[in-house]
C-alpha cells in the first residue's frame, strides 16, 4: 500500500507531494526540508488524533516549532496536509491549518474525510524517534501509561521499561531474527539478536524500580555484565530502533530519524537491512539519514538479499539548489534509477582527489 502524503504551506513547502512507500528514505543536505516532512506528518497525526480543533506545536513528539508564523510557508496563506491511500481509497483525508503570526498553537479544520487516518490510543501504530535520542543511561524513566499502551518514546527513554513489561510476549514472526531458534518467540531475545547484528555480540537485561518509577538496562559482554554508560553510545541509540521496530503493529509508521548515529560503518549497513527487512515485515518506515552506509544497506537487502521488492522502497533527494526534492526509484539489482550530483557521492569525490596528488620527485 503506497500512502501520498501533499504538504502545501508549511514551511519550504510551497506545495509538494511525497509517497510514502513501506520503505521511504529521505536523504540530502542539512537544512533542505527533510525534517520539515516528518514534521509535517507528525503534525497530520496529531490533527487525526485529537478533535479539540487545534494542535500545540511545541511539546507533542518533542516538537519545537515555534509560532505559527514560524511553519508558514512565505507565499501561503495557510497549511494543508493531506494523506491518501492510493491503492485502496481514492479520496483523501486533509487537514487546514491556521493561527496568528504569534501563535504557539495551529487551528485545525477537517476538510476531507475525517477519521481514515486516525490513530487511535494504541501501541505501535505511530513511532517516531528523533535524531537527538537519549544517550547511556544507568536508569531511564517509566511511561504512566497501561503496560499495552507503552512505546519506546521519541527520545527512546522508555525503551527499559519495554522490555521489561513486554519482553517475555511474543511478536510478528515475520520480524525475527534468522540466528534465533524460531521456536523462540519473544520480544527479547530477537532484540538482543538483531542488536547484537547492529553492534557487537550483546545480551540485554532490565530491572524494574516501580517505587521510584524508572528502570535499568545492563548488557552482558562475553561473561561481564555492563552498565550502558560503559558500553557507550552505539547500543543505547540503537536499541529503541530494534524494539520500536519489533513491538511496531503491521502497517504502523515507524519514523526514524539518523538511525546511523554512533554506530561503526558496518553497523550502519546493518541497519539500513534491518530496517528494509522490517518495512518488508509490515511496518511503514520512513527513515531520514545521512549515511551512505545505511542506503547501501538497503540496496543490498533489495538487491542481494531480496528481503524487500524494489519497486517497495523509495529515496527522495533533497538539494536547496533544486526546485523541488528529487525521486530515486531503487532497481531489483538494489541500484537506483539515478544518481543527481551531490548525492551521497563524497567518498568518490574524496578518492578522486586523493589520486591527483604527486608525491615530490626524488632529486
Amino acid at each position: 500500500m503506497t500512502l501520498q502524503l501533499r504538504i502545501e504551506g508549511f514551511k519550504a513547502f510551497r506545495e509538494e507531494t511525497f509517497e510514502l512507500r513501506p520503505l521511504t528514505v529521505l536523504a540530502g543536505v542539512n537544512g533542505a526540508g527533510k525534517t520539515s516532512v516528518i514534521q509535517a506528518l507528525l503534525m497530520f497525526s496529531q490533527a487525526a488524533d485529537q478533535p479539540s480543533g487545534y494542535v500545540e506545536l511545541n511539546g507533542p513528539f518533542r516538537l519545537n516549532l515555534g509560532t505559527f508564523n514560524d511553519i508558514l510557508n512565505i507565499d501561503s496563506p495557510q497549511i494543508r496536509i493531506a494523506l491518501r491511500d492510493d491503492s485502496h481509497d481514492p479520496d483523501e483525508e486533509a487537514f487546514v491549518f491556521s493561527g496568528g503570526e504569534t501563535d504557539q498553537f495551529a487551528s485545525v479544520k477537517s476538510v476531507g474525510r475525517s477519521g481514515r487516518f486516525a490513530m487511535p490510543r494504541q501501541a505501535g501504530l505511530l513511532q517516531y524517534l528523533s535524531a537527538e535520542r537519549l544517550g547511556p543511561r544507568i536508569v531511564q524513566n517509566s511511561s504512566a501509561l497501561p503496560h499495552n499502551l507503552i512505546e519506546v518514546g521519541c527520545l527512546g527513554e522508555f525503551t527499559a521499561q519495554v522490555l521489561h513489561e513486554r519482553g517475555s510476549t511474543s511478536i510478528d514472526p515475520k520480524r525475527f531474527a534468522p540466528e534465533v531458534d524460531p521456536k523462540t518467540t519473544y520480544l527479547k531475545a530477537h532484540a538482543e539478536a538483531w542488536l547484537s547484528k547492529l553492534t557487537r555480540t550483546v545480551w540485554i537485561d532490565t530491572v524494574g524500580y516501580r517505587d521510584i518509577g524508572s528502570y535499568g538496562l545492563k548488557f552482558r559482554v562475553d561473561e561481564d555484565w555492563v552498565s550502558p554508560t560503559n558500553m557507550g553510545f552505539g547500543l543505547t541509540y540503537a536499541l529503541p530502533i530494534v524494539v520500536a521496530a519489533l513491538t511496531a503493529q503491521t502497517d504502523g509508521l515507524l519514523i526514524v530519524e539518523n538511525p546511523e548515529a554512533h554506530l561503526h560503518p558496518a553497523g550502519q549497513s546493518q541497519m539500513g537491512h534491518f530496517l528494509a527487512t522490517m518495512a518488508a515485515a509490515g511496518v511503514r518506515v520512513l527513515v531520514e539519514t545521512h549515511s551512505d552506509h545505511v542506503l547501501n544497506g538497503i540496496r543490498r537487502a533489495i538487491g542481494e538479499s531480496c528481503v524487500l521488492s524494489a519497486e517497495r522502497a523509495v529515496t527522495y533527494y533533497f538539494d536547496p539548489s533544486q526546485d523541488r526534492p528529487e525521486k530515486l526509484e531503487f532497481t531489483a539489482a538494489g541500484g537506483l534509477s539515478h544518481w543527481p550530483s551531490g548525492f551521497f557521492d563524497q567518498y568518490q569525490i574524496d578518492v578522486s582527489a586523493l589520486t591527483r596528488i604527486r608525491r615530490p620527485r626524488r632529486s
